[in-house]
């Protein structure tokens, strides 16, 4: 799906140039690019000074304009610097700061340890994430900060927290009150779009959630994410280029999470090939330059 609009967006700008509207220059180039964008942008040590934000979707897409969250801040610290992925466009900066500060005052937290955000110029990672290409995701780990003067060296050693029970299924004697008041203050943020944690963070939230529970439906179940929480934020104001997701469906969400930790308890059954079905579609490659908004383009060769 992700490709097909990466696709629709070159399209776009193809018909533009037929119309007589203003053709991207770098059209032409983007289209004959098959480098593999994870080998193109890892390397980025700098981001792209032009006035074109967030591009694309937050799985297709790059970003121009980043800023780099501050390594140690008065409520956070950035981890695993070397990867140097504390990159964001200026709104998710802001954000995480904000949110660290909200945890520096619950019990325990000093603050927050603030995983991957994005490269300078966004785009596709070596490894971890699918996401996390236009500066608008960040990860926040389960880890209460006792301290927040981490060298360089401890950043790379410690670990976060394992929160989760029954391979995700419930959480464990690590879970807390403030984790949840924490996930809850980031999902009332009007800034963000949806969160992803474990199936039983879910379960478990809505279990002791009163009040006003509109918030709950931003909070996503998601495997994986059992020692950090994804926050996304939704696109921001005059953000052209940007591709929101689809909100999330109505209601709160906590049925559909119960029915998620039921198949980790107890998966279905696999069910049988079809003999007389097609064979399944083989395996994409890495996504292509080409297959990437065509802003893209211009973000790798703004200096």
């Amino acid at each position: 799906m992700m490709r097909k609009i990466g696709a629709a967006l070159v399209l776009l700008a193809a018909l533009a140039a037929c119309r007589g509207e203003q053709a991207d220059p770098n059209l032409q180039a983007h289209l004959s690019d098959r480098r593999i964008a994870r080998d193109v942008f890892g390397p980025q040590s700098s981001p792209a000074n032009i006035a074109l934000g967030p591009i694309g979707g937050y799985a297709l897409g790059c970003q121009a304009g980043a800023v780099q969250l501050p390594e140690t801040g008065p409520t956070w610290q950035a981890m695993r610097l070397s990867r140097n992925r504390n990159w964001a466009q200026p709104q998710t900066v802001g954000f995480v700061q904000d949110l660290s500060r909200f945890a520096a005052t619950l019990p325990g937290w000093d603050g927050l340890y603030v995983g991957d955000m994005s490269q300078p110029r966004g785009g596709p990672m070596s490894s971890g994430h699918a996401s996390h290409q236009s500066g608008l995701d960040m990860d926040i780990w389960m880890l209460p900060p006792d301290r927040l003067n981490l060298t360089r060296a401890e950043r790379e050693a410690i670990s976060s927290r394992d929160m989760q029970r029954a391979r995700g299924a419930a959480v464990n004697s690590s879970w807390t009150p403030q984790h949840e008041a924490l996930l809850r203050r980031a999902a009332e943020d009007p800034r963000v779009a949806r969160i992803f944690v474990f199936g039983g963070a879910k379960v478990e939230m809505c279990r002791n959630a009163t009040g006003d529970r509109s918030w709950l439906s931003k909070i996503r179940p998601w495997a994986g994410h059992n020692t950090h929480f994804h926050v996304r934020l939704n696109c921001p104001a005059g953000a052209t280029y940007c591709a929101d997701q689809a909100p999330p469906p109505a209601g709160d969400g906590c049925a559909e999470a119960e029915a998620f930790v039921a198949n980790i308890l107890n998966p279905p059954p696999a069910r049988p090939r079809d003999p007389n079905a097609p064979p399944p579609a083989p395996p994409r490659g890495p996504l292509q330059v080409n297959e990437l908004p065509v802003q893209c383009t211009a973000v790798l060769a703004a200096r």
